[in-house]
C-alpha cells in the first residue's frame, strides 16, 4: 500500500482527481466521464434479492436502468478496459432466475467478450426451505476489445509439480514450467481455503459481509473488499481508473485506493455517501479495518457454536445421531 495521505478527493469527475464520490444516480454519473476514460468497472447493479432496501418489482423491470447504463460505461471504457459485473439470482415466487444470464446478452451487443465466469461462494445467507439453499454469486468478466489488460505475473501461483520436466521434444530432459509461478487457470476451486489454492482450482470463497464481519456497515448487502482487489490486481495496472457506478458503502473505492489505483464510485443514497467518505478517511488516516486478502476462511473447531446438542445425539432422526440401533 502506498501513501495516501496527500489524496485529491472531489464530488465530480476531473482528470486530477484521485478519488471521486458522487451523489446522484449511476447514469448520470456515467454521462458524465469522458469516452476511453476508464480502466476498469467493478459493479454489482440493484436486484431484488429480498433485500429490505429495495421495492418489489417485476423481473424485467430490473434491466431498465442497465440497458442505458451499460452502452455509457462502453464508452467510458478504454479499448483495453474491462468490465467486471457481479451478481446474483433473482427469486420470484420460489422460482430462481440467474440473472448472469440475461446480462451476458447485453454486453455481447456492445460487442464485448466474455473472458470468465468467475464464481463467488460464501458460507452464510437465507436458509431455503423448499430448494437448495443459495450460497453463490457470480462475476462476469468482459473485456472491451481483444486488446486488454490482463497482469498474470502478480497472481500466478505456485505449480503443483514445479520439478516436472519435458518428455519429448526439443526440450526433453528441461524444466517443464514457469519458475514465476503457472497460470491460475479459469476456474477457481478451493481445496485449503488460502489465496493460492483459490486461484488454482476454481471458486472464489470470501465470506460474504455479515453481522460479525470486520467490514460491516449498514448497507445490507455490502460486498467485501477482497473480492474487488483480485479484479483490480489482475485487471488494471497502478494509477489506472476503477469504477463503480453502484458504489454503496464504498468497497470499490477502497480496493483501488489500496493498490494504488483512482478510484470513481457513484450512489445515490446519502446516508452511504457518508459512509464511503469515512472509509475512504479511514483509510488515509491508517484505521480502516478490512479483511486482509487471501485470509483463510474462519471455522469453528472448539466453539460452543461448533459441538452438536446432546439431544440431537440421542434422536435418531437426527443425521448426529450417534446412539445404537
Amino acid at each position: 500500500m502506498t501513501d495516501n495521505s496527500n489524496l485529491i478527493i472531489n464530488d465530480k469527475f476531473t482528470e486530477t482527481s484521485d478519488v471521486i464520490i458522487y451523489h446522484g444516480t449511476a447514469i448520470d454519473f456515467v454521462k458524465s466521464i469522458p469516452e476511453n476514460s476508464i480502466n476498469l468497472i467493478v459493479a454489482s447493479p440493484p436486484y431484488n434479492n429480498g433485500k429490505v432496501y429495495e421495492k418489489m418489482f417485476l423481473l424485467m423491470n430490473i434491466f431498465e436502468d442497465q440497458e442505458e447504463i451499460i452502452p455509457l460505461m462502453y464508452n467510458a471504457l478504454k479499448n483495453t478496459g474491462s468490465i467486471c459485473w457481479q451478481v446474483g439470482n433473482y427469486i420470484s415466487n420460489g422460482e430462481v432466475f440467474p440473472l448472469d444470464i440475461f446480462y451476458y446478452k447485453m454486453f455481447k451487443d456492445q460487442g464485448m467478450y466474455l473472458r470468465n465466469r468467475i464464481i463467488w461462494r460464501y458460507g452464510h445467507g437465507l436458509h431455503a426451505m423448499k430448494r437448495f439453499s443459495g450460497r453463490y454469486e457470480t462475476i462476469l468478466w468482459f473485456s472491451k476489445t481483444n486488446e486488454y489488460t490482463f497482469n498474470l505475473d502478480p497472481v500466478r501461483i505456485p505449480a503443483k509439480y514445479p520439478g516436472k520436466k519435458q518428455s519429448k521434444g526439443l526440450r526433453k530432459g528441461q524444466i517443464s514450467g514457469n519458475p514465476k509461478g503457472k497460470n491460475p487457470s479459469d476456474f477457481w476451486e478451493i481445496v485449503n481455503r488460502n489465496w493460492i489454492s483459490e486461484w488454482e482450482d476454481g471458486i472464489w470463497e470470501i465470506p460474504n459481509v455479515k453481522a460479525h464481519h470486520i467490514e460491516k456497515t449498514i448497507h445490507p448487502c455490502q460486498f467485501p473488499v477482497e473480492l474487488v482487489e483480485r479484479c483490480v490486481l489482475a485487471l488494471t495496472n497502478e494509477h489506472d481508473r476503477v469504477l463503480d457506478p453502484y458504489m454503496g458503502v464504498g468497497s470499490t473505492l477502497l480496493a483501488a485506493i489500496l493498490h494504488n489505483r483512482i478510484a470513481l464510485g457513484s450512489e445515490k443514497e446519502k446516508q452511504y455517501i457518508e459512509i464511503a467518505k469515512e472509509r475512504v478517511a479511514q483509510l488515509v488516516r491508517g484505521e480502516l479495518r478490512t479483511r486482509p486478502l487471501g485470509k483463510p476462511v474462519y471455522e469453528p473447531s472448539t466453539e460452543n457454536v461448533a459441538k452438536i446438542p446432546e439431544d440431537w445425539k440421542k434422536d435418531k432422526s437426527s443425521i448426529y445421531f450417534q446412539g445404537k440401533e
